[in-house]
């Protein structure tokens, strides 16, 4: 049996109303840290007109790959073998980048190579949605997010909840800019962040944030 997520199931759908729109006008997405395959299964024969690339760690493929088999979607990639911090990304052609849960887990060295990968990936109008717990301005928006950051840190110091404001810092580093926060059940949210223009970011009611 493929392995099962059961926090996948219960997010999954309310990440797909964000894409729908996030993802509108992209045609290829790279899925970072596709996990078990759910994700990508559900965005793939739910979005038909994307091209999913899955991928994720060399040594987690297998149960990503069984999902991926079962569902033979004909817009399914087969999974790429990619860890963010081994540069460059394998060369994948695509004006949409996904990742859910994958930042906090993370070491802040991977945190960064994951936006230099997506700003190198991504050109002008693509477009990188971040799924997950964040925090602002040092700030936790729930308790339970609080409890589950000294949990990762006790687990594993270098990991945690990210700042927005230290990912969008990383973003406009690599060309990106911060263009819409969506609140998400359980305390969780959406970042979408788009390949700034050369003009760089505008104002909140142009389309753009700037933090």
């Amino acid at each position: 049996m493929p392995a099962f997520a059961e926090a996948c199931e219960r997010n999954k759908d309310p990440i797909l109303a964000v894409l729908r729109g996030a993802f509108a006008g992209v045609r290829r997405v790279l899925e970072i840290g596709s996990g078990t395959g759910q994700h990508a299964v559900h965005f793939a024969t739910h979005l038909p007109h994307l091209h999913w690339q899955p991928s994720e760690l060399p040594d987690q493929l297998a149960p990503l790959g069984a999902h991926l088999v079962r569902a033979a979607l004909p817009n399914l990639a087969s999974p790429l073998a990619l860890d963010v911090r081994r540069e460059p990304w394998p060369c994948v052609e695509a004006d949409g980048v996904f990742s859910a849960n994958t930042l906090h887990i993370m070491g802040w060295p991977g945190v960064e190579a994951f936006f230099r990968g997506a700003g190198t990936t991504l050109r002008d109008g693509g477009v990188l949605c971040v799924y997950g717990p964040f925090r602002y301005d040092g700030t936790y928006t729930s308790a339970s997010n609080a409890e589950f950051d000294a949990w990762l840190k006790a687990r594993d110091p270098a990991s945690g909840l990210r700042d927005v404001t230290d990912l969008s810092r990383l973003a406009r580093e690599n060309g990106l800019a911060l263009s819409a926060d969506h609140d998400m059940p359980a305390n969780n949210r959406t970042l979408v962040f788009v390949r700034a223009p050369a003009a760089g970011a505008r104002d909140v009611n142009s389309g753009w944030i700037q933090l």
